[in-house]
């Protein structure tokens, strides 16, 4: 038995280790996951695209969503938005609306209000929900007029297409085009 005792050791505090450096990633992973003010949420980690965000909509109450916002890496310059929402009016049509800060001014602080709605290319599109309050669309912008490594500041809203109200927002993301 003490001949396998220092090795022994040596195992549990190697699985010691690497028990307390997943538990610290998975609380940083969460708390990326809070939206705080308006500031950028999308700082990279190791692994992760500059290219794709993971965008999160906040509202009053339960009231949420997500955005899988994807750029390919083809010659196409097209950005795939898979846009879920959660919690809203039933039977209702709402409207994702971006706003972006000028080319290369990047600093985690969306301070644009120009909205664009987003849709199919350059048709608009509603997002209606269920008799849950939930919905779903994929949605694509092309930005095939925007040079490679361009690097803005952006931010998402989700509205009420009758009324524009604004029912959920976003943090401010950085993003880089392909």
């Amino acid at each position: 038995m003490k001949k396998h005792g220092p090795f022994f050791i040596l195992v549990l505090m190697f699985v010691s280790f690497l028990m307390l450096s997943c538990e610290k990633e998975m609380t940083e992973k969460e708390s990326s996951l809070q939206p705080a003010g308006n500031f950028s949420t999308n700082e990279l980690k190791a692994g992760e695209s500059k290219y794709n965000l993971e965008v999160v909509l906040k509202g009053e109450g339960a009231r949420n969503g997500h955005i899988q916002f994807r750029q390919n890496p083809d010659l196409a310059k097209v950005i795939t938005l898979d846009v879920r929402v959660h919690h809203l009016l039933p039977n209702h049509e709402y409207l994702l609306q971006r706003a972006v800060d000028p080319t290369n001014v990047v600093d985690g602080n969306c301070t644009s209000t120009s909205w664009l709605t987003l849709g199919y290319g350059l048709t608009s599109q509603t997002i209606l929900t269920n008799d849950k309050g939930n919905g779903s669309e994929v949605l694509w912008r092309d930005i095939t007029a925007i040079p490679s490594g361009a690097m803005f500041d952006i931010h998402f809203r989700v509205v009420d297409a009758v009324s524009l109200e604004v029912v959920l927002t976003s943090n401010c993301y950085q993003y880089t085009v392909r």
